[in-house]
């Protein structure tokens, strides 16, 4: 079986070399994160190139991700790195604070945080596993009394219950990152606390204007962890190309009890905007020590895939984990399962649906006649991506193939669901065109004679937005 939903992991130490590297993609990796809140610029350049070359010698298609820092709402360092934090003690955070901290105080990476409260606000450290109530603001000092303690390290985070942190989706560093990973031409860029379609459109246009000396212009991902974000998720989606259901700082923002709803909701908006997505954070998180997930952890992934994401993430599980290649392994197989359930609705999904375009149109179609005439699978001669992409936003047992000239196309595919990114000749011709890719599928093992399946194309051929033929073919 051909695994429909895709695989994100995260690079890291546990995973930087290439021969994990290459045990990771040939375990079913589609998309390698690159997380630019650690390393430098040259440690991000050669990790790209790494998964390249590894990805090149696999003979498969691997798109990279850039995942941007975003704002530090971080405290700042302590004497001894630490200090254990008892409810009931009252706590400053000083934002004019140049010394290390201590069990009283604190310094800010984010100086800003004092005009972003007021008392009665609840601030939450270390991912929620501390909890601050605001007394009073004086100056750049913030007064708590802690109601959660716990050990607090340096630089842990700063999450206000709520939202309402004022901090800039996009810093100096992102900015900077963004020049970087256009240098290595990632596929995708990812954009961290994004509140409105703004900081979207924003980064768009920095990474236009970055990557225009290669005449590259990535998909860009936005993370939805700012509570402000859900709001505004309509507007956000219409300036992005796909988003992260970022679980991690929306579940310490909004409560753990309101995120799978909000997963659900979420990845049905995106599919119905024709974006993808990707569900995030600790979707294996006990495979970082153990060799096999939990239950939960099972149920998790296999919910995301019913749920119909695009892909699944891994973060510390393959960046630092001691069983990076196995936990790949383990969320493939969850995945394959997963699917086998999957439900097809396409007559009740096309039922009162409009579409505008010849080439969405197109693409409609053809999931429609191969469905109904059993096809082995649907061939989509592509040189955006957006034929293949059409198709893959409604549930279908049939494997989408998405054929293109371009290797750019190529790899951003390999975030879509059920579509397989194959690369081959461009064609000026029609029928050249369909021959090889019907050989291509037939020398891969996909169709064989007497399979028939249906393909799509533009004609004249090699023109981005032109598919307009649809075509139902038998292998002789």
């Amino acid at each position: 079986m051909t695994r429909r939903t895709k695989i994100v992991a995260t690079l890291g130490p546990a995973s930087s070399s290439p021969e994990v590297m290459g045990r990771l993609i040939a375990a079913g990796v589609d998309v390698v994160r690159l997380n630019f809140s650690h390393g430098t610029a040259q440690d991000h350049i050669e990790r790209a190139a790494m998964v390249r070359a590894c990805a090149d010698r696999a003979g498969k298609a691997v798109a990279i991700m850039a995942d941007l820092q975003g704002p530090k709402i971080r405290v700042g360092k302590f004497e001894g790195d630490k200090t254990l934090l008892k409810a009931g003690q009252r706590f400053t955070l000083d934002g004019g604070r140049t010394t290390l901290g201590d069990n009283e105080a604190v310094g800010l990476d984010y100086k800003e945080l004092p005009r972003d409260v007021k008392p009665g606000n609840t601030l939450l450290l270390n991912d929620g596993l501390i909890v601050l109530t605001v007394d009073d603001v004086l100056g750049d000092k913030v007064h708590t009394t802690v109601k959660v303690g716990g050990m607090l390290s340096n630089n842990k985070g700063i999450n206000k219950q709520g939202g309402g942190l004022t901090a800039p989706a996009l810093t100096a560093k992102d900015m900077e990152d963004i020049k970087t990973a256009m240098s290595f031409q990632a596929e995708y860029v990812a954009v961290s606390f994004p509140k409105s379609a703004t900081d979207m459109e924003m980064a768009r246009q920095l990474c236009n204007v970055a990557g225009e000396p290669w005449r590259h212009k990535p998909g860009l991902i936005a993370k939805i962890e700012r509570s402000e974000a859900i709001p505004a998720l309509d507007q956000i989606l219409r300036a992005s190309d796909s988003i992260m259901v970022a679980r991690g700082d929306l579940a310490i923002e909004v409560g753990n009890a309101a995120v799978p709803a909000l997963q659900k909701k979420m990845i049905k908006m995106a599919r119905a905007l024709d974006k993808t997505t990707i569900t995030a954070t600790q979707m294996m998180e006990s495979m970082i020590l153990a060799p096999v997930p939990t239950r939960a952890e099972v149920s998790d992934v296999a919910n995301a895939v019913l749920d119909g994401t695009d892909a699944v993430m891994l973060s510390a599980e393959s960046a630092a984990g001691k069983y990076p290649v196995e936990t790949v392994e383990a969320m493939a197989q969850i995945c394959l399962e997963a699917e086998g359930a999957d439900e097809v609705r396409l007559d009740t999904d096309f039922s009162n649906k409009q579409f505008g375009r010849i080439d969405q149109s197109i693409a409609m179609g053809a999931l429609f006649t191969a469905y109904h005439l059993g096809c082995k699978a649907i061939l989509a001669l592509t040189e955006s991506g957006s034929t293949a992409l059409w198709m893959s936003r409604y549930s279908s047992h049939t494997p989408i193939f998405g054929l293109t000239s371009q290797v750019v196309t190529q790899r951003r595919m390999a975030l879509f669901r059920n579509v397989s990114p194959i690369l081959m000749p461009n064609f000026g011709e029609r029928d050249a065109a369909l021959a090889a890719a019907e050989k291509i599928l037939v020398e891969r093992g996909v169709l064989r004679p007497g399979d028939t399946y249906a393909i799509t194309c533009g004609e004249p051929m090699g023109y981005p937005g032109g598919t307009n033929m649809l075509k139902v073919c038998r292998v002789a």
